[in-house]
């Protein structure tokens, strides 16, 4: 079965400097470039290099770089035959600042992005007849919520990637089946600080409450906080040198997506996640960044 991504792409503008500047204040970086990303490309790369059959509906524009993003996933295997150029408009970008503990800020441009409408979704439901629906937030809301809608009809397990943080709707999040916010997101959704596992179980009793039957709250180097119909643990994260972590969550849900596509029980799904993260952050850049299923596994193995 099919893993379908709807979802954005971008073109992301990175720069790293000695720490991020001040208002009005202006600093001398290095390392500029020009590389592809948007949540939703992130995260249909991830599945497909960690092994997942993975279908993409998305928009780019006309400019240059459009027709060799779509060629870049194709490389991965990724089906992009849903992927359709909007003319008279950029494809999405982002504006990527990488301090040297590797921590990020990121500006976007919607671009493209913002002509993935539900009316521009309806010219490819086939695509939503999928076992595993994987959603993020740098589109239309209405957009997630007609996607959501549709591929719940057929039986589509709903994941929800709610990023970047805002407020949500009960008409999206009632069709969620597993949501994977960071403390930000969950605190946004639900208004729980999450500082602590006292914090993070709070938060997924709350978002339980909204009819998510699974949680999963990325905690970065702490690891994760995964509840199963109110019933939550905290899965420790894997000890690595974070050179950046764009990207970092992307490839989790990629990959977690994967492994569920595979048959792995959930906590061994988790653990494969976590791997494939840990692996992004040592690496600069957003699908650059990316790891492949053998070295997610040797990584596994390794430890």
């Amino acid at each position: 079965m099919t893993l379908t991504v709807v979802g954005s792409i971008n073109i992301d503008h990175v720069i790293r400097l000695p720490q991020f500047p001040r208002p009005g204040e202006t600093l001398t970086g290095s390392d500029y470039r020009i590389v592809p990303g948007g949540k939703g490309a992130n995260q249909a790369v991830a599945a497909a290099r960690a092994g997942a059959t993975t279908r993409f509906i998305a928009c780019v524009g006309e400019d240059t770089l459009a027709q060799s993003l779509i060629d870049g996933f194709a490389a991965d295997g990724i089906d992009t035959a849903a992927i359709e150029r909007i003319e008279g408009i950029n494809t999405g970008v982002a504006l990527i600042q990488v301090n040297a503990e590797g921590e990020n800020s990121i500006a976007l441009a919607a671009g493209a992005n913002g002509r993935l409408t539900p009316e521009q979704l309806s010219r490819h439901t086939e695509g939503l007849h999928c076992e595993q629906l994987l959603l993020q937030l740098e589109i239309p809301l209405a957009t997630n919520i007609a996607a959501a809608s549709q591929a719940k009809v057929q039986g589509a397990r709903v994941v929800l990637n709610p990023a970047p943080a805002q407020s949500l709707p009960d008409e999206l999040l009632t069709l969620v089946d597993l949501i994977t916010p960071n403390e930000t997101e969950a605190e946004r959704l639900t208004g729980v600080t999450v500082n602590d596992d006292a914090g993070a179980d709070a938060a997924a009793r709350a978002l339980h409450a909204k009819g998510i039957a699974t949680v999963i709250i990325t905690l970065g180097a702490r690891g994760v906080w995964l509840s199963e119909q109110g019933r939550g643990q905290l899965i420790p994260g894997f000890k690595v040198k974070a050179v950046d972590t764009t990207a970092a969550g992307d490839t989790f849900n990629g990959a977690l997506l994967a492994a569920l596509q595979q048959r792995q029980p959930l906590l061994q799904a988790v653990r494969f996640a976590q791997a494939a993260a840990a692996l992004s952050v040592t690496r600069p850049g957003a699908q650059t960044s990316v790891p492949y299923q053998d070295e997610i596994n040797a990584l596994l193995e390794s430890r």
